[in-house]
């Protein structure tokens, strides 16, 4: 009888939550309004759209594909995410963009480094770049965070442009801290959307030092 390796089962538990987190998210996306997905989400620049759109350009683009529209601004990823982003939420219904996250719930696409982990927070830094933005109380559980939040490592809060230096995240809600300096305490995923270079909204949801660090000015949805 062949056993299963603990690499075989991490795997397994990796693309269940992430199976999980993208079927979970593609509900709450079709719970929105218009004035949600016309809202700002915590990506600079893009709104809620935007941000869905992007969730799934993995999964509808193959790499051919990919190359050929990363060769189209120089090799500037960055450059060529936001463009795709842009387009893709204006060709595309929200329902339609709600869909391709559900029905790609079991997508094998991860991003260039990084593996299924890196797929993992993907999902879920995207997922709270917009519930977070529009207020809305999603918690994502425990054991999907302490994936991604053990996972924090200096490469990585570069390549997102987190400056941690001088401070201490430390979770309220989970046994978990990192770095050094003076304390900054909130929930866990909020300290995970600061890992990945993120600013949150300013109501109240980090205490410490931020001193305007990490937040910007909270702002209004308007109804739909």
């Amino acid at each position: 009888m062949q056993r299963t390796t603990a690499r075989e089962r991490n795997r397994a538990v990796l693309k269940a939550v992430i199976a999980a987190e993208r079927r979970e998210l593609a509900d709450l996306f079709d719970t929105l309004r218009t004035g949600q997905w016309d809202a700002p989400s915590l990506c600079a620049g893009w709104r809620v759209r935007e941000v869905v759109a992007h969730m799934s350009m993995g999964f509808r683009l193959s790499l051919p594909a990919t190359l050929t529209e990363l060769a189209k601004t120089r090799g500037n990823l960055h450059r060529m995410t936001d463009r795709l982003a842009r387009s893709d939420a204006a060709a595309h219904s929200t329902t339609a963009l709600a869909s391709f996250v559900r029905d790609n719930a079991d997508h094998p696409w991860t991003p260039p480094v990084g593996g299924l982990a890196s797929a993992l927070g993907h999902d879920v830094v995207h997922g709270l770049d917009v519930t977070v933005a529009l207020g809305l109380d999603r918690r994502v559980p425990a054991d999907r965070l302490r994936i991604l939040l053990d996972a924090v490592r200096p490469a990585g809060l570069r390549f997102f442009g987190a400056d941690l230096d001088g401070v201490r995240l430390c979770a309220e809600d989970l046994d978990w801290s990192y770095g050094s300096g003076t304390p900054v305490y909130g929930a866990a995923q909020d300290l995970l959307l600061l890992a990945y270079g993120r600013r949150l909204p300013d109501d109240g949801r980090l205490r410490g030092a931020p001193d305007g660090r990490f937040t910007r000015p909270a702002r209004g949805v308007e109804e739909a």
